[in-house]
């Protein structure tokens, strides 16, 4: 089930990424270069490792786990967040705790594009990429 979310994905549409932002904390000059760039995820499988790399011209960032086990990440966003990633209903669900707060990326794969779906509070985002040939 997860093998179908390898591959390199580019971004081609956000959706209230600037308030989604804003919600965790984020600042504005941070946003403003967020805002503009369009990473490319690369998610590697690898046994019962998870590997995602996000690229981009303003920050590179890499994060490998395995799915039903805790694991501390630093967000790119340089959050210090205990984060743990479980599979259901064919979506990879990505919860980040920190100081109390908790925040989910959603990853799940409609009409062939990966749908990724931030939450923060009543802060929703939603980014949509598709998968490189």
């Amino acid at each position: 089930m997860v093998d179908a979310f390898a591959g390199t994905w580019k971004l081609v549409e956000s959706k209230n990424f600037d308030d989604y932002m804003k919600s965790i904390g984020v600042g504005f000059a941070t946003r403003q270069v967020a805002n503009m760039t369009k990473p490319t995820t690369i998610i590697e499988i690898n046994g019962d490792t998870i590997t995602i790399k996000t690229q981009s011209t303003f920050k590179n960032t890499e994060v490998s786990f395995k799915i039903g086990v805790e694991f501390d990440e630093t967000t790119a966003d340089d959050r210090k967040v205990k984060s743990i990633v479980t599979l259901d209903g064919g979506k990879l669900i990505h919860l980040q705790k920190w100081d109390g707060q908790e925040s989910t990326l959603v990853r799940e794969l409609v009409d062939g594009k990966l749908i990724l779906t931030l939450t923060h509070g009543s802060a929703v985002c939603t980014r949509t990429y598709e998968k490189e040939a």
